[in-house]
């Protein structure tokens, strides 16, 4: 195969960043072939965005070089060859949304190539379709759901017929059902002859690339094929990173004492090892449940609201929704993207008002105009799905203490502080970093750590943990656990339900704007039609559960919603 990519000595240094740290990418070398796909893992500020982004030009060394197909890219005549050899994807696929209309940016990039009209308008259309995004070529992108705008993003720069595309945590906000029809695209374009580098925190991903990166403190530490990778698990674990779900299921239920084969990496392989139960049976005790009432201290009656209403764009985002949250609960919102989550949380904490219906948080009526928004955010606090928006300050100190200051709070530095020691962020290290220099993750860490800092008696969370390492993710939801029970009502609105079914008591599933159903997490969780109704995937845990049942294993349903809590049922019935 032919070299494509060559990276020599690279060391990258912005101008802004502050003196005494290390340099964020440190002597790389690295060759990738034509028609590779590499994954490329680490966790959260290791350097992986600013890797991808030398291939392209939108960074160039400080030290060493970088060649793409014989281009150098610190030749600045080189570049827009070199824009046309390599398209990206972003993390947040709407910063490279420029156009009005859904049609007029997948065209934007073929009109400054100066082509001919009827060739821009049949690759268009060509993009579109593939995208399946014809219906919404005259709607405004912003209006797209989360789906739709990574799959615009992405037939933008295929119009452009790229040979290299990189992509940027790109199935970071899209439901399971999306991620998975977007990765089966990327696998398509890779056997196409596409090269492909792919940042991925889901470990499962990773796995369909042909060879995978780890790169730690701007450093590549190691590189290999994926089972080769995946079998130095307790490396990948000391620098805050993971193994497959199914792998990491595997290893454990091995360690119960089941005969699981050591190579294990998908679900499939590992629903086909489980082992038929071999001992006595046993009765089963069902959970006991709890009927006492509870206040609810969040209600939402016949909530509808409409974007552009009253226009020929109008969008339905809620239709008639019911939503009741228990006082001191943690409660998950699941749904597919575009099914109005976002809406109905930005609802409960008055950033929007119904067009109809009831919202009632604590003692404050939200749909009333007259209600201050101060009162409600006081009470109240949001962070949204993609942290940039909430952002008002440079530096990261800042931006953590804005909020404090509108509010006359005192001692505003130690709060700061304790917040950011929350998230798992340095004060000194990050304090007076600038916010465009951090990560994905980093950057969902202040944002966190802003709305923390309020101590407000009701969190909500859009999407959480979307671009966090594995360490980093686990650590967050340690931290809904600790402010659960602290006092704290909690709302997390997330794709992830295997992270849904370790933290929350109950589950609202939406559809089509609409609650379809909220019930504790377990009844929610183990009952199949619902979630795949309302266009869900059910988690890896539920499906081992139902595995071992149909092999006569006696364990509860509903007490297994972790791997700590399956792991010791079997155990008990190993005995």
């Amino acid at each position: 195969m032919t070299k494509l990519i060559s990276i020599s000595d690279l060391s990258y240094r912005p101008e802004s960043f502050p003196s005494g740290k290390p340099d964020i990418l440190q002597d790389i070398n690295l060759d990738i072939e034509e028609g590779s796909f590499i994954a490329i893992i680490g966790r959260n500020g290791s350097g992986k965005t600013t890797l991808i982004k030398h291939i392209n030009g939108l960074l160039v060394p400080s030290r060493g070089k970088v060649e793409v197909a014989g281009l150098d890219t610190r030749q600045l005549e080189n570049h827009p060859e070199l824009r046309s050899l390599v398209g990206m994807v972003f993390q947040n696929p709407s910063d490279q949304i420029v156009a009005s209309t859904v049609e007029e940016d997948v065209a934007f990039g073929l009109e400054n190539l100066n082509l001919p009209s009827e060739i821009i308008q049949k690759e268009v259309f060509k993009q579109l379709e593939k995208a399946d995004l014809l219906e919404e070529a005259k709607r405004p992108p912003h209006l797209l759901s989360g789906g739709q705008i990574q799959r615009l993003a992405l037939a933008g720069v295929l119009a452009r017929q790229p040979k290299i595309i990189l992509f940027d945590e790109p199935t970071s906000m899209l439901d399971p059902l999306t991620r998975k029809a977007f990765l089966d695209r990327v696998c398509k374009l890779h056997r196409d002859g596409m090269t492909i580098l792919y940042i991925t925190h889901h470990m499962e991903e990773a796995f369909f690339a042909d060879k995978i990166i780890v790169i730690d403190e701007g450093k590549i530490l190691l590189t290999g094929s994926p089972e080769n990778v995946f079998k130095q698990s307790q490396l990948l674990y000391e620098i805050g990173l993971d193994i497959p779900e199914a792998a990491a299921y595997a290893q454990s239920l091995r360690g119960t004492g089941l005969p699981i084969p050591d190579n294990i990496f998908t679900p499939d392989a590992l629903l086909d090892s489980l082992p038929e139960y071999q001992g006595s049976k046993t009765d089963i005790q069902p959970l006991s449940s709890d009927d006492d009432l509870v206040e609810m201290i969040i209600d939402l009656q016949n909530v509808h609201y409409t974007y552009l209403a009253g226009t020929p764009l109008s969008i339905k985002a809620l239709q008639g929704a019911d939503l009741e949250v228990q006082e001191g609960i943690i409660q998950g919102i699941a749904g597919t993207n575009g099914s109005g989550k976002s809406t109905l949380l930005q609802h409960i904490n008055g950033l929007l008002r119904p067009s109809q219906g009831m919202v009632r948080v604590d003692f404050l009526m939200v749909e009333d105009s007259t209600t201050s928004l101060r009162e409600i955010v006081k009470k109240v606090g949001l962070v949204f799905q993609n942290p940039e928006t909430q952002f008002f300050e440079v530096f990261v100190g800042d931006e953590i203490a804005f909020g404090p200051k509108q509010f006359e709070f005192d001692n505003i530095r130690d709060r700061v502080n304790k917040a950011m020691a929350l998230v798992g962020l340095n004060f000194e290290t990050y304090k007076d970093r600038r916010l465009e220099t951090l990560s994905g993750g980093e950057k969902r860490k202040v944002a966190l750590a802003s709305t923390l800092i309020l101590d407000q008696e009701i969190l909500l969370f859009d999407e959480p943990t979307a671009g966090m390492d594995p360490k980093s993710r686990d650590e967050l939801l340690a931290l809904f656990k600790k402010l659960q029970k602290q006092g704290k009502t909690i709302l997390i609105s997330s794709h992830r339900l295997d992270e849904i079914a370790q933290i929350t008591h109950a589950l609202s599933v939406m559809k089509s704007g609409s609650v379809v159903k909220t019930s504790p997490t377990h009844d929610i969780l183990f009952n199949n039609k619902i979630i795949n109704e309302s266009g869900l995937s059910v988690p890896l845990i539920v499906e081992i559960v139902q595995k071992l049942k149909e092999k006569g294993w006696p364990i509860e349903f509903s007490s297994c919603l972790s791997l700590e809590q399956l792991t010791s049922a079997m155990k008990e019935q190993m005995i």
